[in-house]
């Protein structure tokens, strides 16, 4: 008992255990995402309206934790980038990806969304004016081998071809605004907090996204919807949303930032196993080697990028 005691404390005071919660409560939430349109008819502007109204408060609450002494008051030009990074991050990339959970696998999703590092090379090398080497061509070479393999799997056992590039194009453009923001967050986090950035450009993504319904939704169908899709509406603001920021953030400040970077790993892994548990998807061996591709081409970008920085 003490020895697990103390496994304990050691894993709260080094950070893994935030960054395995956190990578948990990320890789959820495709799960609550699928299981909300298989309770009702639901379409994605629905869905994530009531995951953003819902963590609304819960973006407060990471903003009222982020306050302290010594941050810097923001400039207009800070607002325009939060709003800016609000927009890419938590409205069109959120919004992009719902839209292509409504075709393609829990599975299939994470994976194409785990290939935003690529993205995020590949744009930085293209503002640079820099060339990819053999071993960058490498990585993405794995990378992209693998995601092909699960994509031609899933079209060969669903047999709709065009609903699932469909769906995979919708999820491959979430990744894209996704690299976006990440690129982003480095040029106003220093000032702003990564703790209190999430909060704000959360909070800001949030009213986007409820402006977005109030034009184009039906308000007025919220009052019917099944207690289960607002069940699962809850459960993706908390713990795939808010919780897994603020989680992310101790383990950043527990072990550096690249450290539990490299917990997202687990994303993938996570994915495929609890939608095997929870929603009945097959994991099959080409699932699990193109799973392993992308596994190994990103942390072969990861180890790059350490190594050059």
């Amino acid at each position: 008992m003490n020895a697990l005691t103390a496994s304990y404390r050691r894993s709260l005071d080094n950070g893994v255990l935030f960054a395995v919660l956190s990578a948990t409560g990320f890789s959820l939430k495709a799960i609550f995402v699928k299981l909300s349109y298989a309770a009702a008819p639901v379409d994605a502007i629905t869905v994530l309206s009531l995951r953003m109204g819902l963590a609304l408060p819960l973006f407060a609450w990471l903003l009222w934790l982020s306050r302290g002494i010594g941050q810097a008051r923001l400039s207009a030009k800070d607002w325009a980038h939060v709003l800016l990074l609000g927009m890419l991050g938590y409205y069109l990339s959120s919004l992009f990806d719902f839209y292509g959970l409504q075709y393609i696998s829990a599975g299939l999703e994470r994976l194409i969304l785990f290939t935003y590092p690529t993205l995020v090379l590949l744009l930085q090398m293209l503002a640079l004016g820099e060339r990819p080497g053999p071993r960058t061509f490498l990585a993405l070479g794995l990378c992209y081998l693998g995601l092909s393999i699960a994509l031609v799997h899933d079209i060969r056992v669903e047999g709709d071809s065009e609903q699932i590039l469909l769906g995979a194009a919708w999820v491959f453009a979430s990744a894209v605004t996704y690299a976006l923001y990440y690129l982003g967050t480095g040029v106003v986090i220093r000032r702003v907090g990564s703790m209190r950035l999430a909060g704000l450009a959360g909070g800001s993504s949030a009213i986007m996204v409820l402006i977005h319904y109030a034009i184009s939704g039906d308000p007025t169908q919220l009052a019917n919807l099944p207690s289960e899709v607002w069940l699962y509406g809850a459960l993706m603001a908390l713990l795939s949303t808010v919780l897994p920021i603020y989680w992310l953030a101790l383990a950043v400040q527990r072990m550096g930032a690249s450290h539990a970077a490299m917990f997202g790993n687990l994303g993938p892994v996570l994915t495929l196993f609890a939608a095997w548990v929870l929603l009945g998807e097959a994991i099959t061996l080409y699932q699990i080697a193109g799973l392993a591709l992308v596994l190994l081409g990103v942390s072969r970008l990861s180890s790059g990028k350490r190594k050059t920085s």
